[in-house]
Order: structure tokens, then C-alpha cells, then sequence
């Protein structure tokens, strides 16, 4: 039996290092992992192997909720002005932007395209974002940073255009966008450099043990640990113990569709002036102009999604409607050519607020139920775990 409680520590220097396993390396399990690991824990990245990223060559379906992510940061224009979502939104924003940073200096840079601007579909929307625009908090800070709202005439000027039912906007210079695939990359590289551990296997049961927590794995073997992390998505709480108390919320699977398009030669923008992503009734549009230094012949691409469908079957409709706007996509979208189609599944706590951050007992942490909103959650949801681990006694 393997044992990470009895294993050097990562960083010597480090005298009050814990031994951790993080069962779950989509980006949530990956950030936990990755902020224990540079903060000199012992930590193990347990990947159940459930899924894989998305392919760029083929429709095939994702199990984790990473797999539907398309990266969107919305945070400064979150429709709340307080509560737990809020302070979770603010702080996981600001720790992406010195995790980028961080992780830039190191040769390890993350994709990022700043600012996010919110169309306003009627009426409600449109007082809904002055109520936002007269919020100090959001107006902090330098002007350049503050949240601006755009009229139609202003929209109408954008390359390519929006949909012409929006009536206006509010634009986030500080919100946008990061790859997803490239951060968890980045995350997982940086932290095997400083000690992390990563192995492939299923669990099949939790057991609590002398020295913490025992887990026996698919294939027969067994390994323990001092503390427990749960950022296994939906998979998460059908592996605590049966006599736990309470039981934490349900997490029921809600899967996401997204597309990659490609935008006709005739489409292409010049010099193309939209001001990072746009949102249109909860539908992201991603623009995905050619790189810095790539040939001027290579297409402009824009990723769309992601639908709300309960359960775990993909909607033909549900697919439908997203690629068309619901009945109110620009032309220039209609023309576009479907390059790729992929889906995830993402875990919504039944009956309680996303995400699921609960000290459970003994070493035991659970922050899975993150729903439509984990890569922004993931930060602060690591913070959250870290300062638990580094505060507590665990069950050693």
C-alpha cells in the first residue's frame, strides 16, 4: 500500500507540508493541485481517466466539465452585487490575472483576450446593466478599467456585426477570455516541475484510515493519504462514504454543446474591431482571429456556446438553436462553416448554490458543482481548499 503521508516533502523548507491527493484533473482539480504543489505540499493528482480534451479533428463527447468550457471571465459584469458568487467571482479574477502572470515569467504563458461586452436583449436587460454601470465597486480603479455602456449606434459599428435585435451593451474591459486546454496544460507542467505527482486510475471506494483517508483503486491497489480533495465533478460525491453526515447536495449532469465555425473569405474582418467576446443571451462568441505572425490566408474562426441541457443526451435542437442564435444569428454567422462540434458535462448542486465548497471531516474536502462557471471559479475555489488544508489538523 502506497502511502504519500510517509513521502519527502515537496519542499523541505516547507515544515508544515501536508500530504494531499486531488481526485480530478479537469481545471478545478488542476489549480488545487497546482497552488498545494507550489506552496511546498505533497501532492498526488489522482486523473480517473474519465475524459479527454477536446479533439480538433473529430465530434467526440467529453465527461468533464472542462471539455465544454470555452473560457469566458465574466466577474465585473456578473449580475449580482454581493453574496458568496460575487466575492468568489472577484477573487478568482484577480488571482488569473497574477496566475497568468506567474506563470508567464516561469516560459508557461495561458491564451488570454481581454474584455467582454454584454448585449442587452430587451428592456429588462438594458436596466439591468444601468443598475450595474451605478455600482461603485465596479467603477473602481483607473477609467480605462470601468464598465462602459455601448448604444446600438455604437454596435453597429462593430466588424463583424451583432445581432440587430440587441438594443445596446455594457462592455467589461477587465472580464474576457482564456483557453482552457492551455491553462490546464500550463498548470500541470508547473506543477510536476515542483514535486506533483500525477496517476491514472479509477476509485472505487473511500476509506477512512489511521492516517487519514484510504482510497482503493479500480485496478486493486490502494493508496493513503493525510488530506482529501474531491474535484471530481459529477463524480464526486457518488464516492463519499455512505455513512457520512450530512450528505452533501446532489450533483445533477447538465451537458454543454460548443462549436468551433469558420468564417467565410467574403466575412473576414479587417481589421476585425470586436472588443473581446460578446455574450448574446447567455450564448458566448468567441473570436478566434489568426495568430500574431500566422499566414494572412488563415481563417477567422469563432467559438459558440455552450447550450444548458439537462442530463447527459446531446439535444439536436439544443444544437440547432445555438448555431442559429435562436432564430437570430447575423448572415455572416449563417455562412460560416461548422469545423468542430464538441461537448462536457458539467455537475449543478441540487437544491443549493454552485459550487460545492464544504468541509466534510477528517482531511476531507469536497469542491466540485461548479456548473457553467469553473474555469472562472477555480482560483478561488483552490484558495479556498489551500487555506483549509493549511489551517487544519486533517486527521493525523
Amino acid at each position: 500500500m502506497e502511502s504519500l503521508a510517509s513521502a519527502p516533502p515537496a519542499n523541505p523548507q516547507a515544515p508544515s507540508a501536508r500530504a494531499v491527493v486531488v481526485i480530478g484533473a479537469g481545471l478545478v482539480g488542476l489549480c488545487c493541485a497546482w497552488l498545494l504543489a507550489r506552496r511546498g505540499h505533497r501532492v498526488l493528482l489522482l486523473d480517473g481517466g474519465e475524459a479527454t480534451q477536446p479533439s480538433p479533428d473529430a465530434d467526440r463527447p467529453g465527461e468533464r466539465g472542462s471539455d465544454a468550457a470555452l473560457g469566458v471571465l465574466m466577474a465585473r459584469v456578473f449580475h449580482r452585487s454581493s453574496g458568496r458568487g460575487w466575492r468568489l467571482r472577484q477573487r478568482s479574477l484577480e488571482l488569473w490575472g497574477s496566475w497568468r502572470r506567474e506563470l508567464a515569467g516561469r516560459g508557461r504563458p495561458i491564451p488570454w483576450r481581454p474584455g467582454l461586452l454584454l448585449l442587452a436583449a430587451d428592456e429588462v436587460d438594458l436596466t439591468r446593466q444601468r443598475l450595474l454601470l451605478q455600482d461603485p465597486r465596479r467603477q473602481q480603479g483607473d477609467a480605462c478599467q470601468r464598465l462602459q455602456p455601448w448604444d446600438r449606434q455604437r454596435l453597429e459599428q462593430l466588424d463583424p456585426v451583432v445581432p440587430v435585435a440587441a438594443l445596446g451593451g455594457l462592455y467589461s474591459p477587465l472580464d474576457g477570455q482564456l483557453d482552457p486546454c492551455a491553462a490546464m496544460d500550463a498548470l500541470a507542467r508547473d506543477a510536476a516541475e515542483v514535486g506533483m505527482e500525477r496517476q491514472w486510475g479509477e476509485v472505487s471506494a473511500l476509506e477512512r484510515s489511521s492516517q487519514g483517508w484510504r482510497l482503493r483503486l479500480a485496478s486493486g491497489a490502494s493508496l493513503e493519504t493525510e488530506w482529501l480533495v474531491l474535484a471530481a465533478g459529477l463524480g464526486s460525491t457518488a464516492l463519499l462514504p455512505v455513512d457520512l453526515q450530512p450528505q452533501p447536495a446532489r450533483l445533477e449532469p447538465v451537458l454543454g454543446q460548443a462549436l468551433e465555425l469558420e468564417l467565410d473569405p467574403a466575412d473576414r474582418p479587417t481589421p476585425g474591431d470586436w472588443p473581446g467576446s460578446v455574450v448574446w443571451r447567455g450564448i458566448n462568441l468567441i473570436q478566434r482571429p489568426p495568430a500574431p505572425g500566422e499566414d494572412a490566408d488563415v481563417p477567422w474562426r469563432v467559438w459558440l456556446g455552450a447550450t444548458l441541457e439537462p442530463g447527459q443526451e446531446a439535444s439536436v435542437q439544443a444544437l440547432d438553436s445555438l448555431r442559429h442564435l435562436s432564430g437570430e444569428a447575423p448572415d455572416w454567422l449563417l455562412r460560416a462553416r461548422i469545423c468542430r462540434h464538441w461537448q462536457g458535462l458539467r455537475a449543478r448542486p441540487h437544491g443549493q448554490p454552485a459550487p460545492l465548497l464544504q468541509e466534510l471531516g477528517g482531511g476531507l474536502l469536497l469542491a466540485a458543482g461548479h456548473y457553467r462557471n469553473g474555469v472562472l471559479l477555480a482560483p478561488a475555489s483552490a484558495e479556498w481548499v489551500t487555506e483549509r488544508i493549511e489551517a487544519g489538523q486533517g486527521q493525523a
